[in-house]
């Protein structure tokens, strides 16, 4: 059987030695075969263990007992030659079915013979294969699981057929502790309402496995607004771990260890599409109005990068475009960082296609000034899309002239007095490639702010029963200018424009502008002004006669004509050149340019999946925190105290227990317990089963 090595031993197992595999958490494996012999564990240099390989009893228990002790399981079943399955086996028969489940299927030393052996085992235990006990337990919590989730499937599932296997060390919450202080306690908050509403946990999980560490600190980043890893230094790290459900909170290398073991996985993407589907289908973001814009991410390196365009400061600038969109409320229901300055004409097509599926009918697209263009209203109209926009260079002295009389639907808009009425106007487009002329119409809203005395327009495709005139009005009104919600305060709240691990790949568009045609622009321009100055020269030039009355052969007027022709001509021939070369070219076949770079998206994606969880959820609880104020203006800023509440965290077997300090005013104390209540009655358990629970006291520790 097996036995624990005194130290005094370990003179005698050196001459046994032969193998050395490293088995990962500072353990070593040293054995003299893979099937017979003696085999010694390893804790740094100290013998730990040592089993004789030969008994089966005992080589079953060693196994298990290693992979206790945080072995990798891939480097032990390779060590020893056995399946990854053989030992995931051992290790869930041990668990469900304890020590003895994993020896009794061999004879007991003072059994006679087989039956009496299986007497024995009866009264402790169901006989038969305990492996295929096991894999039919997993199957009937597989089939239950699938029926409790229904048809929202993450893609994990539906590829891996189960999530992930993660220890139980591993395990969210998994270390249990008694009171302790911490003054993050407010952030718990967002695991309730992630894990219950957006199963997140299960999502994370499934998808990362032990990776969903870095998610829970990405929460406290976005919860606090900590703008990067490196200013985790300032954090209290044993007091953030107990709130955020890790065993240990350790320093900037290990965190940046979690965050690369995540990111090489490359799995970003199919992450946030599952997180995208799953809150379409649970109704947990809005389909009936969706708001696109573009963000700048802008890049401040040295190496050659697409620029985009930064709207405050009004000119192009290096980086990336993040195009979002959002609903009625401000969740957000998806977004994608394109390189450059983007498309959100493509992507405001894209977004609708890629849901439409989940959605009962096309969503109401609504965008602002960047979206107006008759090809692009044509296509979305094509494409059955409803859409709301701004419309673009609208006439001012135009519509100061229309009586006021005709705006004769008033509503009130964030405080803002407005008057609205409606008129067609008619778009055509012809299409360069198939030379076909779409005729449509579209209703012209015209918006008079009675508050500021400003006038302007809106374009609506979609009927009255969709949207009415206010409705279609209050859409376009509620993304920009003084109205805005969501970005704007976003930033304001949360690192939106950090990027952990800033990593440069090599860009699939490598084309510019071709230098050539500059030059020639500049001489055709050039040209063009000294032509309008001969024309001009040649109208004020009288016509010069001889003594007889003929025309002089040199005259100014001849030689103006002469010069102009040839102009003329140069002119031509520029612009035939001009034709001649391509507009664009790649930057390969110039000299003296540097290729383009991107900056890889995947720990962006992640961090912002994070961020997007972060703010939805937000928004859900401050729905639910408003049910309990009376001062709406103040609920936002009530919800952000609640969150920085410092409190105690307890964590048994049973539940996890966070108990925030009270605030002073009873109001608003009254509103923190209702809300605490009503986190914890919304049943949110851990992938151990604990409970999450939130409530208000004092001190647990007086």
């Amino acid at each position: 059987m097996q036995q624990s090595l005194a130290l005094e031993d370990a003179t005698e197992v050196s001459e046994h030695r032969r193998h050395s595999t490293a088995l990962g958490k500072g353990l070593r494996l040293e054995l003299e075969n893979a099937r017979e012999g003696r085999a010694v564990l390893y804790r740094g240099d100290f013998p730990i263990k040592t089993v004789d390989l030969g008994d089966k009893v005992a080589r079953k228990l060693f196994l298990t007992e290693t992979m206790e002790l945080g072995a990798t399981q891939s480097r032990l079943a390779k060590a020893l030659k056995v399946s990854r399955q053989t030992l995931h086996n051992y290790r869930e028969i041990k668990e469900r079915f304890g020590v003895v489940g994993l020896i009794d299927g061999y004879r007991m030393a003072d059994a006679t013979d087989a039956k009496e052996q299986r007497v024995r085992h009866e009264a402790q235990h169901p006989p038969g294969n305990k492996a295929q006990q096991v894999a039919a337990i997993r199957a009937e919590e597989k089939a239950c699981s699938a029926a409790a989730q229904g048809t929202l499937n993450f893609s994990f599932e539906e590829e891996q057929g189960q999530a992930k296997k993660v220890a139980h060390a591993d395990q969210p919450f998994s270390t249990e502790h008694g009171w302790e202080a911490s003054r993050y306690a407010g952030c718990f908050v967002y695991w309730p309402t992630l894990v219950a509403r957006w199963r997140w946990l299960e999502l994370v999980m499934g998808h990362f496995g032990a990776g969903w560490r870095i998610f829970a600190v990405f929460v406290l980043m976005a919860g606090r607004d900590i703008r990067s890893i490196e200013q985790l230094k300032n954090v209290r790290a044993k007091e953030a771990a107990r709130v955020l459900g890790l065993a240990k909170l350790g320093a900037k290398t290990q965190v940046w260890e979690w965050f690369y073991t995540v990111a090489r996985q490359g799995s970003a993407k199919a992450l946030l599409a599952d997180y995208c589907r799953y809150q379409i289908r649970a109704g947990l973001v809005g389909g009936w109005i969706w708001f696109t814009d573009g963000h700048l991410l802008p890049y401040t390196g040295k190496e050659p990068v697409h620029y985009s365009y930064n709207t405050q400061r009004r000119m192009p600038v290096p980086g990336r475009t993040n195009q979002v969109t959002c609903d009625a409320s401000g969740r957000i229901v998806d977004f994608e960082i394109q390189e450059g300055k983007g498309t959100m004409k493509q992507w405001i097509l894209e977004v609708a296609d890629k849901w439409q599926p989940e959605l009962a009918t096309r969503p109401v697209a609504v965008f602002d000034r960047e979206g107006y263009d008759a090809g692009f209203f044509s296509r979305l109209i094509s494409d059955g899309c409803p859409f709301v926009s701004w419309e673009k260079n609208v006439d001012a002295q135009r519509l100061a002239a229309i009586e006021a009389k005709r705006f004769a639907t008033d509503f009130t808009f964030n405080d803002k007095r407005y008057s609205v009425f409606e008129q067609p106007k008619e778009f055509s487009y012809t299409a360069e490639e198939q030379g076909e002329t779409h005729t449509f119409t579209l209703r012209h809203i015209h918006i008079w702010n009675r508050s500021s005395d400003r006038r302007t327009c809106a374009l609506v495709y979609a009927d009255a029963a969709l949207l009415s005139l206010e409705e279609a009005t209050r859409a376009i009104l509620s993304r920009w200018g003084a109205s805005e919600n969501t970005f704007k305060h976003l930033q304001e709240r949360h690192p939106a424009h950090y990027q952990p691990g800033f990593k440069l790949v090599e860009s699939e568009r490598q084309d510019i502008a071709n230098p050539d045609i500059k030059p020639l622009e500049k001489r055709i321009g050039r040209l063009g002004k000294e032509l309008g100055k001969l024309y001009k020269k040649l109208s004020k030039t009288p016509e010069s006669t001889n003594k007889d009355g003929s025309v002089r052969r040199n005259s100014q007027r001849r030689r103006l004509h002469e010069t102009i022709k040839r102009k003329e001509q140069e002119l031509e021939d520029l612009r035939e050149e001009k034709g001649r070369l391509p507009e664009r070219v790649d930057v390969s076949t110039l000299q003296n340019y540097r290729s383009f770079k991107q900056v890889d998206n995947e720990g962006k994606y992640l961090f912002d999946f994070v961020t997007a969880a972060v703010w939805n959820a937000r928004k859900q609880m401050v729905d639910w925190l408003r049910a309990y104020y009376d001062y709406d203006n103040e609920v936002v800023d009530l919800f952000y105290a609640i969150t920085h509440c410092h409190g105690w965290v307890r964590n048994s077997a049973e539940a996890v227990t966070v108990r925030l300090e009270p605030l002073q005013q009873a109001k608003r104390r009254a509103a923190q317990e209702q809300f605490c209540r009503k986190l914890t009655a919304l049943g949110a358990q851990t992938p151990l089963g604990k409970r999450l629970v939130v409530e208000v006291g004092e001190s647990p520790l007086q």
